[in-house]
């Protein structure tokens, strides 16, 4: 259904992402209002009267006491403590949505499902019954207002109705941006209308907009190469240190409370529209070793692009780190727009 409907849009899709569009982020046009289509977005529906405990056990966040209007972020890790996936997640009314990459979503839910047990709970793959859209700027709130008369009132909420999921995001500058999950049956209409009010615009758009405002995802290329606090997992709300069990619990406890943190990760400029995930980064006086990876990353245009890189915080404070190999294209590091702080102090 959902090949359906990207083909009968027109929507041009390269490697999942739509891209046949002129980038338009941090324009003008941007600030007005834009649209676009976050087409890797997989979704899965924990049910059952043990669905709230049971990923209260799996999940580094606190699932038990979520309430109907808040919406989190998780990492579900190895028994190492090591990410295999960044996750949304939230109430509503059949059970607990969560939000993940397609591409991870079966291995992710197989993997949960093993361990379910004796637990009085179903985990169903739900992501052919949306499409999800991207929004932000100035019209963005206006354009919505037919379909949602009440709005999340603050960042990481949400409103939910028969048009479905309204979840309101971080700020681009002073404007929200929001994530709507819309179900199938009425999403090519609703697009249509969108893209008459706003600016329809690239996938990458919406990612650029996340890496700037310093929020990681956990893709393929980066499944077990972290824990949560060596990509600033826990300031941006994605670990709770009060809450029990759950798998690597001890190794994130023991990297939060044991010493200080010796690597982070960092927003940066990088000289290139060419990159990858998951590659490394040098220091140009170390050509042995890498100090660091590449979390996420997307293109600004045809010779830049803006990433999150994972590095040693002795390598961010003397620079000179270059992507790829020691000479390759410069990793301009750019202030992130959170402190980097302990928050369990």
């Amino acid at each position: 259904m959902l090949q359906k409907f990207f083909t009968e849009q027109q929507i041009e899709l390269l490697n999942g992402k739509i891209t046949g569009l002129t980038s338009i982020w941090n324009t003008q046009t941007f600030a007005n209002g834009y649209v676009t289509v976050l087409t890797d977005a997989g979704f899965i529906m924990a049910t059952g009267d043990d669905a709230a405990s049971f990923l209260h056990n799996q999940l580094s966040n606190d699932v038990e006491h979520l309430n109907a209007e808040a919406v989190r972020r998780a990492a579900y890790c190895t028994a190492k403590g090591r990410m295999l996936a960044s996750l949304l997640y939230w109430k509503s009314d059949d059970g607990i949505t969560l939000q993940l990459p397609t591409e991870l979503q079966p291995a992710i839910q197989k993997r949960l499902s093993m361990f379910i047990l004796r637990a009085k709970a179903k985990l169903s793959d739900i992501s052919e019954q949306s499409i999800c859209f991207g929004l932000g700027g100035v019209n963005a709130k206006a354009s919505l207002q037919k379909y949602f008369p009440t709005f999340p009132a603050l960042s990481n909420t949400k409103i939910s109705n028969e048009f479905g999921t309204l979840i309101r995001f971080h700020n681009d500058g002073q404007n929200p941006r929001y994530e709507w999950i819309c179900p199938i049956a009425l999403a090519s209409e609703i697009w249509r209308e969108l893209k008459s009010l706003l600016q329809a615009t690239n996938t990458d758009d919406w990612y650029l907009a996340e890496i700037e405002a310093g929020v990681p995802h956990i893709t393929a290329r980066t499944q077990e190469k972290f824990v949560p606090q060596m990509i600033n997992f826990e300031l941006i709300g994605g670990v709770n240190f009060r809450k029990g069990c759950y798998p690597g619990q001890e190794i994130v406890a023991r990297s939060q409370y044991l010493g200080k943190l010796k690597r982070r990760m960092a927003l940066a400029e990088i000289a290139s529209s060419e990159l990858t995930e998951g590659t490394e980064v040098f220091n140009e006086t170390d050509s042995e070793q890498s100090c660091g990876l590449v979390v996420n990353v997307a293109s600004i245009d045809a010779h830049r692009s803006l990433a999150l890189v994972e590095m040693t915080l002795a390598d961010q404070e003397q620079g000179g780190i270059h992507y790829g190999t020691p000479d390759g294209p410069v990793v301009r590091l750019l202030p992130l727009p959170y402190e980097i702080t302990d928050i369990t102090r």
